[in-house]
């Protein structure tokens, strides 16, 4: 019984949040369901336990040169058919997945999931006013039906009059604009000492339901007719983000479209803690090695982390303090 006792203690430490690389081209679903069938494969891929041991009677005769036709009864102990695994079937049959915030199939990046009871920690972190940070490439010169580079072309421009300091006025604009919709749905008087705080700790956030709002914006690349725009925001769509390039084209008199959207980041999860497309994710296949014997233990340890890390944020969500590492000052 101790390899199915492994399986079993394995099955029941998988409880907690991890983050995984959603290549763009992949729908979510796709990723999810692809990770409970590894999950599956590979808990059910242990040595069977051994069988029990039953005793059975078998008939002997009394020997061969012997003339009594007595029959002898001779106990032995044989393997139970009814532990077999032909006989038994798989031991797992479901491992429930839950997802985070979602990524629709054009976008890629940090997708936070969750297993067992990380289900119930993931319910808290999508309803937590967490922000999330994007990679967003644009191209200026032509507007198309969905905002993307993919879709219709229904316009072309020209690009040449545009400049990275022209670039930069239409974003400090733009940012100026969602910081005053940010202390709207914030619900804080203006003109009081806690919101000034509150600003410049950056803890600001949207009290309930808010269209997206931007908190940080800014273009880390400028090449034209290409460029690429960093941006951290709250109660976003992948939509709206090719939108903004497209509205950000509009501001510059000339025309744009989003040609990628990457996520760096979601809440607490970073691009560098996430489990890359080499180690879980590759192309259409998850490949996972779970090792009772030598992962338990780090297992256990890593979402104990993580329960830390999202109590400590609801915390400081609740209570003012310091701000949160990679949040924005205003």
């Amino acid at each position: 019984m101790k390899m199915a006792t492994q399986a079993v203690r394995l099955f029941r430490k998988m409880d907690g949040l991890f983050a995984v690389y959603k290549p763009q081209g992949v729908h979510w679903k796709l990723v999810r369901d692809t990770i409970e069938s590894n999950f599956l494969k590979a808990l059910n891929s242990s040595p069977p336990a051994a069988p029990r041991r039953e005793v059975q009677f078998q008939l002997l005769s009394s020997g061969e040169n012997s003339t009594s036709k007595e029959l002898i009864l001779s106990p032995s102990m044989v393997p139970s058919l009814a532990d077999h695994p032909l006989v038994t079937g798989p031991q797992f049959h479901k491992v429930h997945v839950g997802v985070g915030h979602r990524l629709d199939a054009f976008s890629s990046g940090v997708l936070v999931l969750g297993v067992g009871k990380g289900n119930s920690v993931l319910e808290n972190l999508c309803k937590s006013h967490v922000t999330r940070d994007y990679t967003i490439e644009g191209e200026f010169g032509k507007a198309t039906d969905n905002f993307s580079h993919t879709g219709r072309v229904i316009e072309k421009t020209t690009y040449d009059h545009i400049t990275h300091d022209k670039l930069e006025r239409v974003l400090a604009m733009l940012q100026g604009s969602n910081q005053k919709a940010l202390i709207t749905y914030s619900q804080v008087e203006l003109q009081t000492q806690e919101a000034y705080e509150l600003a410049a700790r950056g803890l600001l956030y949207p009290d309930g339901k808010s269209p997206p709002i931007l908190t940080g914006l800014r273009c880390i690349k400028f090449n034209p007719p290409h460029f690429t725009l960093e941006v951290r925001c709250v109660n976003e769509t992948q939509k709206y983000l090719r939108k903004l390039i497209h509205e950000v084209g509009l501001e510059l008199r000339a025309s744009a479209v989003c040609t990628k959207v990457r996520r760096t980041r979601d809440g607490p999860f970073k691009t560098a803690r996430k489990i890359r497309k080499s180690g879980m994710y590759m192309q259409s296949n998850v490949r996972m090695t779970l090792d009772a014997d030598t992962r338990e233990q780090t297992q256990s340890e890593h979402m104990s982390g993580v329960r830390d890390v999202l109590s400590d944020m609801i915390l400081e969500r609740e209570t003012p303090g310091e701000p949160n590492e990679g949040r924005t000052k205003n």
